[in-house]
């Protein structure tokens, strides 16, 4: 098994168990180990240094349960606070505070098929048994479609005028 922790060159998710019931993922192919992208590995080893502030701050208090997301006194959080805290973000990033985090898994695989990753490799990503799933209810076309018509059009019929 991979040593977990934050002494690695590269960082990844492992994603083997789950909060459902027994603790198992939903299907065979969800268990999958994921490879960070840099931008998220530094954001996660800035976030460390904040917790072992806030873990010294605490003092007794701190609750040791080996958790990279906690309150600030090292207790699980409860879907409440995550989605509080997930609201507060997309408040401050200015897009509102109807989004859901369940969102952001349409949003991945809308933006990976947009950057033309293959719908093969996005399902394998996302933890999908096949591809229906990711095409029919994950991807959602980014670029306005209305332009292919337009498109098209001036294809087959060319963009000069007739006087």
């Amino acid at each position: 098994m991979t040593e977990a922790g934050f002494k690695h060159k590269k960082f990844a998710i492992y994603v083997w168990r789950a909060v459902r019931d027994g603790g198992d993922t939903k299907t065979r192919k969800s268990r999958r180990t994921l490879e960070l992208p840099q931008l998220a590995a530094e954001a996660l080893r800035q976030h460390h240094t904040r917790q072992a502030a806030q873990r010294l701050g605490a003092g007794e208090a701190w609750q040791d349960h080996n958790l990279a997301f906690c309150t600030r006194v090292g207790a699980p959080l409860d879907a409440a606070n995550v989605r509080r805290a997930f609201r507060e973000i997309t408040k401050d990033a200015g897009i509102g505070t109807n989004w859901t985090l369940r969102e952001l898994r349409h949003s991945f695989v809308s933006i990976m098929s947009d950057q033309g990753v293959p719908i093969e490799t996005i399902a394998d990503l996302v933890g999908h048994a096949g591809t229906s799933v990711t095409e029919k209810v994950y991807r959602h076309q980014l670029r306005p479609v209305i332009t292919k018509g337009a498109q098209t059009t001036n294809t087959i019929f060319g963009n000069s005028r007739h006087g």
